[in-house]
């Protein structure tokens, strides 16, 4: 018996550090564990042998902080969060370092301003910025070498350490500290041969401008994480915080309690403008019901007695009486924020190998810097031109950027689907929309609305609205779907010695006369004649793939009814978007060919398969797998979740059954197809910008070193370089928040 549970890491500074806390948990047995350096989340599915204990002490043995992570049943409290906190830490740490670095700077790079002594001055500017500026590179890398390990802070706290330990030996020992010492600072350096001590040049400026850069890289890299996370956190901030209960019934008096004291079965109370605080049904009231939230369209849904309505939604008009039927962390918000966050803690292929290059790239990194420095001092270069190759490839070549390509990514990705009312499960789906080229469409509920409807009525031999009212009287006593399209169509009369045939129709007496409704053959045997009016509406009906119902008394047919299951307004726009996508679509349906292939005509499908069972489904996805094809399925009833599941990509529609949307990789909350479109777009997009994400973090690395180890880069210019290499990629990841679907 396994349990998974999410940790909350502390003390991550780049991807490395995710790969080590990973690999010392999944050294557990029988312990599997991700961890997501842009999330700041372990998720870990371990025996249930394994208590939480052992799995927080694992990470704590590593080097790193961690606390479970338990289902939020409330939306979160005002306040400065945790993050929000070290965020203002770092920004006040940043803004002091850059007051001090800047004059350090000045002084380096303008000969007017070196003064008599001016190093001194540099040195009581520049120690507090390499010492406490930089203490957070210096304590995580202390953190990690007491545990033998080494990270992107080891590259940095050697490299400002260097500068600075040189800058210090050649002030005190060596001929920097003279009257007058000067040194211009230059893109490419170039000391010269300095004084006979060989100590002349200092680094001051290096190892505060470095400290400098590098911490603006980290204050605008988690910045921008934040921004990633914000969709998330929105859906978290959704939920009401306090709910008007009624103990005592629907007419007893208000009490005003926090939500997470609502109880399953509880009556609350919703007034117009307030937050529907927990799913429920209706009990009393009416109104229209915002669940744009939830959907990502702003068309009100109108709901009464016997209606469900879910959490976080907002009550437009009427007041509700709602009884609660879940809460907390079982909430329909919930588990869409679980979804959420599944999705983000995944790797896409090409992240799990860009984590394991990180994996080692720091030892190597560190080995390349002694190599650069040791050919230098050995070509008789000097210590000047040696030291600052050396410090510039430890600065430049921070995995940073490889860490955070992929997570950032599937954050701004997936936080912004569940705005629009996408579900994305993880990166496996990104990869998988990218090489889809057939969608197989279920057609009831899916293309179609799913209910029965109304949709003409052809009277002969009596008015409309006889024929209307007659019909509905009689299927009122009836619960076939057909006959639930026809009763809500006008007011019945009253109804009594009522029969029914299954299969056939049903009779009764309506005010006083004996009337017959079903299929037409039920009114022929019944002696009912049926005119050639009304049977060219069968007829018509047959062919549209309606079904026809015929009504008739007094010893005839008086008239026909057609009842159909319609096609959303939505699902020709949609194929075509699919279409436009490179995706070729198939309708496939239980229903008869005829009434198949009228609904395919009308919305632009070709290719038709019809009077399918499930398990055909099923078979019909393989078979085109087999043939090639990289099959998306869509669809929405239990009948369709072992098709969701067979096909390479799964698209559940969020009004069908729990079943079909277990089954599915991609959930579309509304039941609109067009959405459909817009998540393989949004996934296709998402995938793009991962993608480019690597590419240039692997290209910056690749450009970068060999320029650092030829000593044709500043190490205040790689500073720069690596620190804006992480914002390239997280800024990158937020231009999915301009995502737009189309309309």
């Amino acid at each position: 018996m396994t349990t998974e549970l999410d940790l909350d890491i502390t003390g991550m500074t780049c991807a490395s550090c995710a790969n080590r806390i990973e690999r010392k948990l999944n050294k557990l047995d029988g312990v599997v564990a991700t961890v997501n350096y842009a999330t700041e989340r372990a998720t870990v599915r371990a025996p249930a042998s394994v208590d939480e204990d052992t799995l927080l002490s694992t990470v704590a043995a590593a080097g790193y902080g961690a606390t479970v992570r338990r289902p939020q049943v409330a939306p979160p409290q005002e306040g400065e969060s945790q993050a929000d906190t070290e965020l203002t830490a770092l920004r006040q740490r940043l803004v002091t370092a850059a007051l001090l670095t800047v004059p350090v700077i000045a002084m380096a790079m303008v000969p007017a301003l070196q003064y008599d002594y001016w190093q001194w001055a540099s040195l009581t500017l520049a120690a507090p910025v390499a010492t406490w500026g930089a203490w957070p590179f210096h304590r995580a890398a202390w953190t990690n070498l007491r545990h033998g390990a080494t990270t992107m802070d080891t590259l940095v706290s050697v490299g400002v350490l260097a500068a600075f330990g040189w800058s210090l030996v050649a002030l005190f020992w060596g001929d920097a500290g003279m009257t007058g010492m000067t040194h211009p600072f230059d893109l490419v350096p170039d000391r010269g041969a300095g004084p006979s001590s060989g100590l002349g040049d200092i680094y001051l400026e290096t190892a505060s401008g470095v400290t400098t850069f590098l911490l603006a890289g980290r204050y605008f890299e988690k910045r921008s994480k934040r921004r990633a996370g914000d969709a998330l956190r929105a859906l978290a901030d959704l939920g009401a915080r306090e709910v008007a209960v009624l103990r005592d019934g629907p007419d007893g008096p208000e009490t005003r309690v926090p939500v997470e004291a609502l109880q399953p079965g509880d009556l609350f109370v919703v007034r117009p403008g307030e937050k529907v605080a927990t799913d429920g049904e209706v009990v009393t009231g009416r109104s229209a019901v915002d669940a744009s939230m939830l959907t990502g369209e702003s068309v009100p849904v109108e709901v009464g007695p016997g209606d469900e309505v879910v959490g976080a939604t907002v009550n437009a008009s009427g007041r509700l009486v709602v009884r609660a039927t879940r809460v907390g962390s079982d909430t329909h918000l919930a588990q869409l924020a679980r979804l959420v966050e599944d999705a983000q803690a995944g790797k896409a292929r090409a992240q799990r190998l860009a984590d394991r290059i990180s994996g080692v790239f720091v030892p190597v990194v560190i080995a390349l810097a002694v190599g650069t420095l040791g050919f230098w001092i050995g070509a008789g270069a000097g210590w000047d031109i040696a030291l600052t190759a050396a410090v510039a490839v430890l600065i430049i070549a921070c995995p940073c950027a490889l860490g955070l390509a992929t997570p950032t990514a599937l954050m701004v990705g997936t936080g912004r689907g569940a705005q629009l009312g996408i579900l994305i499960r993880g990166p496996e789906v990104l990869e998988a929309t990218r090489v889809v080229d057939t969608v197989v469409l279920d057609k009831t509920g899916t293309v179609t609305t799913g209910e029965m409807r109304l949709t003409e009525v052809v009277a002969d031999g009596a008015s409309e609205e006889d024929v209307r009212r007659i019909a509905a009287t009689l299927e009122s006593g009836s619960e076939h779907p057909i006959a639930r399209a026809v009763t809500t169509a006008t007011v019945s009369g009253s109804l009594a010695d009522f029969v029914n045939e299954p299969g056939l129709g049903v009779s009764g007496t309506v005010d006083g006369l004996a009337a017959v409704i079903g299929r037409p053959s039920l009114l022929t045997a019944r002696g009912l004649a049926v005119s050639d009016v009304l049977a060219d509406a069968v007829a018509a009906a047959e062919a549209a793939g309606a079904t026809p119902v015929a009504v008739g008394w007094d010893g005839r047919a008086r008239g026909v009814l057609v009842v159909a299951d319609t096609v959303k307004d939505s699902s020709a726009d949609a194929v075509a978007r699919l279409r436009g996508l490179g995706l070729r679509p198939v309708l496939l349906t239980g229903d008869n060919e005829r009434a198949a292939r009228a609904v395919a005509a009308e919305v632009g499908i070709d290719e038709v398969r019809a009077g399918v069972l499930p398990a055909d489904k099923v078979a019909f996805v393989r078979a085109l797998q087999d043939e090639g094809r990289v099959v998306a399925m869509v669809g929405d009833g239990v009948n369709d979740a072992a098709a969701l599941a067979q096909a390479d990509l799964g698209i559940a529609m969020g009004t069908g059954t729990d079943v079909a949307r277990e089954a599915s990789d991609l959930t579309i909350v509304s039941g609109d197809l067009r959405v459909a479109a817009d998540a393989v777009r949004l996934s296709r997009r998402t995938l793009a910008t991962i993608r480019g994400n690597l590419f240039w973090a692997f290209a910056y690395n690749v450009a970068a070193l060999p320029l650092a180890a030829a000593a044709l880069l500043n190490p205040m210019l790689a500073g720069a370089a690596m620190a804006a290499s992480s914002v390239f990629v997280v800024t990158n990841s937020l231009r999915l928040r301009r995502f737009r679907p189309e309309r």
